[in-house]
């Protein structure tokens, strides 16, 4: 009796204060809960006869719950520490480059990522930078606007230089590309801290050239501006030339086209031209807001979509 009364204290402790007991805690309280259990139980057969059923019955109940109901809160406590909050998400940037000899670890972990963490609400951008092609092979998804995009990042984190591979996730937060802890421990954090509240697109409708679409009004978004990314799952490149001369480099999640809609209070229909080769059914469309004066992303969405 006495071990359930402590048991139900911590219990009561937590609810109060709102904070659970390290997993490490919980383990000690937990050996303790079964030590004393067994210990109660064996003192009882040493000192005491049993005179009824019942009253056997009775031990052993109690004996039962002091074994079982700390796993269940450890259980309980451990199931909370993996759920992601509400709307949390996280805005994965690459930039990347094929003539650069440090960027297909990066491309190998956002890949990773992508597959091993594919029910999270993550979305994953690679962006090729064209500074690399003067070293012998030009990036044939390469961009000035996503070098450019980059040195905006650069001004926003305030660093002193861009460098391949990097990641910048939410807007807020910048690494080495291939960096898994770090890029683990970002998204974890981004889950926890951003709120998706705030609506992107409705009234999406695709024809053979171009994307139609509607976004509501968004109070507190007017130095913000409406990003639509075009995006093809997946690629592979022959690399014949430069750092990479002689792999095989694949890619996720390739961005090949960017296109930045500055945003009224009121909303208001759009249209976007499709990029050549867009494909319904190889590519997907990301939409995100971002604040302009500072980086942050605000908002994120996934457009399924399908060529009317």
């Amino acid at each position: 009796m006495l071990t359930t009364i402590l048991f139900f204290g911590l219990a009561h402790q937590e609810n109060k204060t709102g904070k659970h007991l390290p997993i490490r805690s919980q383990k000690i309280f937990l050996l303790l809960f079964v030590r004393i259990g067994f210990c109660l139980l064996l003192s009882v057969k040493i000192t005491t006869t049993f005179t009824s059923m019942k009253a056997f019955k009775i031990l052993m109940f109690c004996t039962l719950a002091l074994l079982i109901i700390p796993a269940v809160y450890a259980f309980k406590n451990k199931a909370n520490q993996n759920k992601i909050p509400q709307n949390g998400f996280a805005v994965v940037e690459l930039f990347t480059s094929e003539g650069c000899s440090s960027c297909p670890p990066a491309d190998e972990l956002v890949a990773k990522i992508l597959k091993e963490d594919s029910t999270k609400p993550i979305y994953i951008l690679s962006y090729h930078v064209d500074y690399w092609n003067h070293l012998g092979w030009k990036d044939e998804f390469s961009k000035a606007q996503y070098s450019d995009r980059q040195r905006r990042y650069a001004q926003w984190l305030k660093l002193s230089q861009i460098y391949t591979p990097q990641i910048v996730v939410n807007g807020t937060t910048e690494f080495v590309g291939s960096n898994e802890q770090a890029l683990r421990g970002a998204t974890q954090m981004a889950f926890k801290k951003t709120n998706n509240l705030m609506p992107v697109l409705s009234n999406v409708h695709f024809t053979a050239t171009g994307l139609s679409l509607q976004y509501p009004a968004m109070a507190g978004a007017a130095n913000c501006s409406l990003l639509i990314a075009f995006v093809q799952n997946s690629a592979q490149t022959n690399v014949k030339s430069g750092e990479n001369g002689g792999h095989i480099l694949n890619h996720v999640n390739i961005v090949r086209s960017l296109n930045t809609i500055s945003i009224r209070n009121q909303g208001g229909p759009q249209t976007v031209e499709l990029p050549a080769g867009f494909n319904a059914k190889t590519w997907q469309v990301v939409a995100f807001v971002q604040n302009n004066s500072t980086g942050q992303i605000l908002s994120a969405q996934n457009i399924v979509s399908s060529v009317v």
